[in-house]
């Protein structure tokens, strides 16, 4: 898989992922960004709440649980200003689950099994991923 990140001037960004949905991301104004969209961490952050709260969903769907609101919270502590790079060093991702006569017996095996199992944002963030950065001139 691949996808490719457009700069759009300032300090914005925009991916372009295989699905096709447009994500643009920006810095804030105090390092010259526009806010044009959340910022590269926030994304990061946001993707592991998605992937963990699709995964809580559907196993809470196929348990026949109702749920009738859900949230992701996710809380994270970065490296110390002036340290750099500043990568996420602690992330807790907290699910808020509504409904009808929830088992919360089947709610906490969901987010279990998300967070051993199945999700593949998480499962990413506790490896030491290979990256390789390349460049051309065009």
């Amino acid at each position: 898989m691949n996808l490719s990140v457009v700069w759009q001037g300032g300090m914005a960004f925009e991916a372009l992922p295989p699905s096709g949905h447009r994500i643009v991301m920006d810095a804030i104004p105090e390092v010259g960004g526009r806010n044009l969209g959340p910022s590269p961490i926030e994304v990061l952050c946001a993707s592991a709440a998605a992937c963990s709260g699709i995964d809580v969903i559907s196993i809470l769907q196929k348990k026949r649980q109702t749920v009738t609101a859900y949230r992701v919270e996710v809380e994270w502590t970065r490296a110390e200003e002036g340290e750099w790079p500043r990568p996420v060093t602690e992330m807790t991702v907290r699910h808020v689950v509504t409904g009808e006569d929830l088992d919360p017996e089947a709610v906490a095996r969901s987010v279990q099994l998300s967070d051993e199992k199945y999700c593949s944002v998480i499962a990413t963030l506790r490896i030491d991923v290979k990256v390789r950065s390349e460049w051309q001139v065009t």
